[in-house]
């Protein structure tokens, strides 16, 4: 990796002598409400809320407010919701993360006032984000009212990610969202909602059918992210018909649920319906070979303007993957083709890239690294139907199992589908050998690839699941991966810093890399790392004066 300034080392020590004269002047700037075009920006600042309020009074036609990565609890929901009574022109609520260290009871509450006060003001949203709050079913009720209130008649894009819902709380949503359809159609303006999200929300089959009851209703929805939430093949099959009936649907997102054939089969018979689909992810859904079959069908049959097709870890074989491969001839939008992790063997491996080439395509398949060979013989038909009649009582332990696998042999602990698409649920699953299991996996001589698997380990980190926050400490900062890299001698800890920070997108490179989504994981787990005896002081002081901005 080039550097745009002689090398990591030069820039990391530049950048901590220019950071000590500006980090007073950079942490005034910040302390400053930022706004642009009718916005109140307090993101991050950790703002007394009493000189909060004042400015939000103050300001004239605020339209969107940004609270996100704040702690306010209950006084303070109920100060700034008075300040909001007045705002009619408001449209934009970005509160994501703002209960930080807040007891869930007094979450409820909280967001009552907030919504309470945008009703009175006559506010008209068009986003409404509560995403990583970890509210609950009880935090869903503390939106009731403002999502079957006029304030959403126009709300268009609707973000709970990783709210801790559950399958009460999706029920709730549902027959919310329901209520403000009918509603504002018999008022002539119904409902359009265009973007839902709600991934890693323990919805399970019964919260993604009432959701999806919900969608069918609406026939408005251009995106759907719903991944890592428990559903098998009757929620699948629930949320398939009712994407039949948003002709408009750009982005379909289920990755890690759990489809099977039948799930994979009723999805297939969707996408027919729909011209308009140009991403879809379907990554470690188990759609098994004929499932992909039927979407390579549905794929041949329509689908003219597809961008991403990801049907990676789907224990799919080589002759389906072929199909899969054949299938995207024509679709001059595509960009990328996912099918990682799958049972080619070397043969179907070698075969499904000669496709592609064939196709002047080759250079958007993605890797295929992770295969896990030609399976044995062994009668998937038979797993699928077992599975599918004992759904029933997984379902009833649901509690205990959040993602339903197949009743047959299951899948041994694969660190590389981790590192691939990190979830929580399959840190877990990785066992009291997850250190070990990485350390085999990561390259700890390698500072590039170190720095992504700390902050793919990392980005699921949870302050308040002890059992995953754990497993993170665990699998990166006691005796395991950075430990190993830092005791190496000819480990380059400068240069895992700089790619630590290239991928923070708080450096740049001349090569072209994509930032991560910065997650409250990367630096929750990185101020454990910090303090551990391994971890150079110089390194520290280097982090500081750029994490300070």
């Amino acid at each position: 990796m080039r550097w745009c300034i002689y090398n990591a080392k030069h820039i990391l020590l530049l950048g901590v002598l220019m950071a000590t004269d500006a980090v007073a002047q950079l942490a005034d700037s910040l302390a400053k409400t930022q706004v642009t075009e009718g916005e109140l920006s307090y993101k991050g600042q950790g703002r007394k809320f009493d000189n909060m309020v004042k400015e939000i009074q103050e300001f004239k036609g605020l339209q969107a407010l940004r609270l996100e990565g704040n702690t306010y609890g209950v006084e303070a929901a109920q100060a700034i919701a008075k300040a909001l009574e007045t705002k009619s022109e408001f449209k934009y609520c970005y509160w994501s993360d703002m209960f930080t260290g807040r007891l869930r009871s007094e979450i409820p509450p909280a967001l009552n006032s907030l919504g309470a006060a945008l009703m009175t003001a006559g506010a008209r949203l068009t986003v409404l984000d509560l995403s990583d709050n970890a509210f609950g079913p009880d935090g869903v009720k503390g939106i009731e009212k403002l999502l079957k209130s006029t304030a959403c008649h126009t709300l268009q894009e609707l973000r709970l990610n990783n709210c801790g819902m559950g399958i009460g709380g999706g029920k709730i949503l549902a027959a919310a969202l329901t209520e403000c359809y009918k509603q504002s159609s018999s008022q002539g303006t119904p409902l359009g909602l265009k973007v839902f999200i709600a991934g890693r929300n323990r919805l399970e089959n019964d919260g993604a059918t009432a959701l999806a009851q919900a969608f069918q209703l609406m026939g408005s929805l251009e995106e759907v992210h719903v991944p890592q939430n428990g559903i098998n093949h009757p929620g699948v099959t629930a949320l398939a018909t009712a994407m039949q009936h948003n002709p408009q649907l750009r982005v379909l997102n289920l990755n890690d649920n759990t489809f099977t054939k039948k799930g994979a089969i009723a999805m297939a018979q969707a996408l027919k319906h729909l011209r308009s689909v140009q991403v879809i992810n379907f990554g470690d859904c188990l759609v098994r070979s004929e499932g992909a079959i039927a979407i390579a069908e549905a794929i041949t049959e329509g689908l003219p303007i597809l961008k991403e097709l990801n049907l990676s870890f789907g224990e799919i074989t080589g002759e389906a993957a072929l199909l899969v491969a054949q299938s995207v001839e024509g679709k001059a939008t595509l960009e990328k083709l996912d099918l990682n992790g799958n049972c080619l063997g070397e043969e179907g491996c070698d075969a499904v890239r000669e496709v592609m080439d064939g196709l002047n395509m080759g250079d958007l398949l993605g890797s295929l690294s992770d295969d896990e060979g030609e399976p044995e013989e062994d009668d998937d038909e038979d797993e699928d139907d077992e599975e599918e009649e004992d759904d029933d009582v997984e379902e009833e332990d649901s509690s205990v199992n959040q993602v339903s696998s197949p009743l047959s042999v299951p899948r041994p602990p694969d660190a590389s589908s981790f590192l691939c698409f990190p979830s929580p649920d399959k840190l877990l699953k990785l066992g009291t050998k997850r250190a070990l299991l990485f350390e085999q996996q990561v390259d700890v001589a390698d500072a590039g690839k170190t720095a992504e698997a700390f902050l793919k380990i990392s980005s699921v980190y949870n302050e308040e699941d002890k059992d995953v926050k754990s497993a993170v400490l665990d699998s990166i900062g006691k005796d395991a991966i950075l430990r190993k890299a830092f005791a190496n001698p000819s480990f380059q800890g400068y240069n895992f810093i700089s790619s630590l920070l290239v991928m923070l997108g708080l450096l740049k490179s001349e090569d072209k890399v994509k930032p991560v989504r910065v997650v409250p994981g990367h630096l929750q787990t990185l101020e454990y790392v910090v303090r551990q005896d391994y971890f150079p002081q110089d390194h520290i002081a280097v982090l500081e004066a750029f994490m300070s901005r």
